[in-house]
């Protein structure tokens, strides 16, 4: 079937790159729910990539959940941050994407966020309420907090 949309130069709904920054969020005392973040995401668009950043530390069971629940992993033997950031800016640069999600409570991104408005894109960040990052919070176009009992705090800044 043809998509006159995407013929046209438009498209139904934006694609989304979410990365996870693994060490940064899935903590047990954070209790975050990966398919609920991928449902709320789904509201914004399409995820297209859905990519989870671990460290060499991270336990084949936790691999095998991060698989079973539909993201791809990668494994580094340092600091998630750099190549998760690396990754991030080739979403940045990716004419099929339209929107960069980043799943962090790291000031570290903030940098990928200001790069990613300046080439027209719009990013999300997806957050617990525990320690996050005010520069996050100001910096991205929307913010979507997950607190306790399921609940969903959607903060949006503008331009």
């Amino acid at each position: 079937m043809f998509d006159l949309g995407k013929m046209f130069g438009k498209k139904a709904k934006q694609d989304i790159a979410l990365l996870v920054d693994g060490p940064n969020v899935l903590r047990k005392q954070f209790n975050v729910d990966l398919i609920a973040v991928k449902k709320e995401l789904n509201k914004y668009g399409n995820i297209r990539v859905a990519k989870i950043y671990l460290d060499q530390y991270a336990s084949d069971k936790l691999i095998e959940a991060m698989v079973n629940q539909g993201f791809q992993t990668e494994i580094t033997t340092g600091d998630v941050d750099v190549t998760m950031a690396i990754e991030a800016m080739e979403y940045v640069v990716d004419p099929d994407i339209d929107i960069i999600a980043l799943m962090t409570r790291d000031t570290d991104y903030r940098p990928i966020l200001v790069k990613a408005r300046a080439r027209g894109k719009k990013s999300i960040i997806i957050a617990t309420d525990f320690g996050f990052s005010a520069a996050l919070r100001n910096t991205a176009d929307r913010v979507l907090i997950f607190k306790a009992e399921g609940k969903i705090e959607t903060l949006e800044n503008s331009e």
